[in-house]
């Protein structure tokens, strides 16, 4: 089983031997490089990196910034590589007006003309844009000119930023495979990183030396620098599939976490904390800690909501409830309050934190042992517990502890019911920050299943038509998402006729749905239905597919192997019965056979039977997925399972009349 590679080095200003800066000329492609028709190690590639350098350091020129130079020439081989052509770059900016810049922005498209000379069209400043993604990052954007078949592109450009306690990490793999890159990091001894390699492929190269007094920290303060380099040959592309949390948790790249620098009056500075220390900053924080501890500004304000709640546990869920149909969520994450508590909850809305650390400091206020947790959502990525920093965090949820079992709560989503946190927070671990105690791991993890139970009792009439009850059974995350599409439509008749569209020869002549507004129940729903099948019976064969509910058409697992988990939150369950009659002048003439196929580690299994009791068809379909996560080295059998369904439900039924 191929598991993620993590390789952590700690820079010391150590003598190193070796390596040296291995730039390459631009705007200069090699014949062998445009001679090149394909890739040979991923011929199914639309484009490869024939090379690209990066580089990174400390610049004392005016103030003190990190620059950051980036070099790439990429040969595109179809259309379809076009995309390669469209570049973005991202810059980082914060609230105090503080902000990235880049500059030498070059580029040049080569292209072979009609008599097969090859001609060069450079990139025009003026095109070259920039646009505000949102109140923390910018993007540059830029179009290659003139891309056609066979062509290559090369650019570069070069960022200054005044965050130079992030130092730039360097991703060896992108959605096109790479014949060689390489990354050059300059890091003076005044600074001290924690470097780590993720990913499951390993360096060609990593090497180093030690540049003297490379770095000049004014006043006649100077210092070494660790130039270090890193670089991978013949790297496969990254391709994304459905079901995985960030990207950037498996791609092969290189990562830098500050742990200490020093000024040049001598004084060391630690970043990378200890946990005892983040407990005692998050303790005492304005936006967090001190958030907590004005649990009595809700004493008054709940003293109604828990009347009626005799237990504790009953007293949490009414806090709750109150709580989460209270606040309206702005769709801001973070760790810290935007407003505070107070504000939030008088103005009935907030971002994550504002709203459940009230409903943290709310449980406290009725004597219920709550705590707060921060988290790392899956599209933020996985947290590096080795070092830890409160930045890798973003959103927080609370705990709630009641008679030796705990519930974790999120109050941003008014549909969620008590002790289900959205799918979004199902990621690793979390850590629980109390006022009174350390600080602690917990395992973030779905505490029920996604469930569907479909169940048909349809007859084949004489017109052709199918006629009959359907009804719709949705628990766990399925009833959350059941609820959400619900709650989207203006009406429950608007939301009926949504299911209308989704199935055209369908009409719903009656629907009642119910427990809407039941978080702890599932949402049943009840349709009476008329499917146009067949124009008429007058026909001596008539086909009949019986997946007509959650029926998988493709296989959403299409890789050779996968080098990821498959992730997909929580485990789930689909159930299918179906009992169909048919007129008495017709016979089964073929069937789709029985499939059961089980997953190995009991990780699930599909199984689908047909049986026949004189005019009455008998169909049941069960998918289980028993786990939330499946390691690369099960991909191969999930994917098997997956086709072996898909293959399944393309099956008709054949009816045939008898003689």
């Amino acid at each position: 089983m191929k598991k993620l590679l993590s390789v952590i080095l700690t820079l010391l200003t150590a003598s190193y031997a070796g390596a040296q800066e291995t730039p390459f000329p631009f705007g200069k492609p090699t014949h062998d490089e445009f001679e090149l028709q394909k890739y040979a190690k991923d011929t199914t590639a639309n484009a490869v990196v024939l090379r690209e350098f990066g580089t990174a350091y400390i610049s004392t020129r005016t103030d003190l910034s990190l620059v950051f130079e980036h070099h790439v020439r990429i040969k595109i081989f179809n259309e379809k590589g076009f995309n390669q052509g469209q570049v973005s770059i991202g810059l980082h900016k914060n609230d105090a007006n503080v902000f990235e810049k880049i500059s030498d922005v070059e580029g040049v498209t080569f292209y072979p003309d009609e008599q097969g000379l090859i001609r060069s069209s450079p990139l025009d400043p003026k095109q070259v844009f920039k646009e505000n993604k949102n109140k923390y990052n910018d993007l540059i954007k830029f179009a290659m000119p003139n891309l056609r078949n066979g062509c290559i592109i090369e650019y570069k450009y070069t960022i200054e930023s005044p965050f130079i306690h992030h130092f730039r990490s360097w991703e060896f793999q992108s959605d096109i495979p790479k014949m060689y890159s390489e990354y050059l990091a300059r890091i003076p001894a005044v600074f001290n990183y924690n470097v780590s390699l993720r990913g499951p492929y390993k360096l060609t190269k990593s090497t180093g030396v030690v540049e003297k007094e490379c770095y000049n920290g004014g006043g006649g303060f100077k210092a070494d620098c660790s130039a270090m380099t890193y670089a991978m040959a013949d790297v496969p592309a990254f391709v994304e599939e459905d079901y995985m949390t960030a990207p950037a948790n498996f791609l092969s790249a290189m990562y830098f976490e500050l742990s200490e620098y020093v000024t040049p009056y001598g004084v060391k500075h630690k970043v990378t904390q200890e946990w005892s220390s983040i407990d005692r900053e998050m303790k005492s924080n304005e936006d967090f800690g001190s958030q907590l501890k004005k649990k009595d500004f809700f004493k008054d304000k709940l003293a109604s909501v828990t009347a009626n709640a005799p237990t504790p546990l009953m007293k949490a869920k009414a806090i709750y409830d109150h709580m989460h149909n209270w606040f309206r969520w702005d769709n801001i994450y973070g760790i810290y309050t935007e407003n505070g508590i107070k504000k939030a909850y008088e103005g009935h809305t907030g971002n994550v934190a504002d709203i459940n650390l009230a409903l943290t400091a709310a449980m406290l206020s009725a004597g219920i042992d709550a705590e707060a947790v921060m988290l790392s959502t899956r599209r933020n990525g996985l947290i590096n517990k080795l070092f830890p920093v409160t930045s890798d965090f973003d959103y927080v949820i609370s705990k709630v502890n009641i008679d030796g079992q705990s519930y974790l709560l999120d109050a941003t989503e008014p549909l969620l019911p008590f002790g289900l946190i959205p799918i979004r927070c199902v990621n690793d671990q979390g850590r629980v920050m109390s006022l009174n105690k350390a600080s602690y791991w917990i395992d973030l993890k779905a505490s029920v299943k996604e469930s569907k139970t479909y169940s048909l009792l349809l007859t084949l009439q004489e017109d052709g038509k199918i006629t009959g009850k359907i009804s719709f059974i949705s628990s766990g995350y399925a009833g959350f998402n059941k609820r959400q599409a619900i709650k989207k439509s203006s009406s429950l008749d608007e939301y009926v006729e949504k299911i209308e569209e989704r199935w055209p020869r369908m009409k719903i002549l009656k629907s009642e749905i119910s427990n809407i507004d039941s978080l702890d129940k599932p949402i049943n729903e009840v349709y009476d239905i008329e499917i146009t099948a067949f124009d008429n019976l007058n026909k001596d064969r008539i086909f009949f597919n019986p997946f007509l509910m959650d029926r998988v058409s493709e296989n959403p697992f299409k890789l050779a192997e996968r080098s990821y988990p498959v992730d997909w939150g929580a485990p789930s369950e689909t159930r299918v019965l179906m009992q169909l009659n048919f007129p008495a002048k017709f016979e089964i003439l073929s069937k789709p056979e029985t499939v059961g196929l089980a997953l190995p580690n009991k990780g699930g299994k599909f199984v689908m039977q047909l049986t026949q009791e004189e005019n009455i068809l008998n169909f049941y379909q069960l998918t289980q997925l028993d786990k939330s996560i499946y390691e690369p080295d099960e991909y191969p059998y999930l994917k098997e399972l997956f086709n072996k369904m898909v293959l399944s439900q393309k099956a008709d039924i054949v009816l045939k009349k008898k003689i």
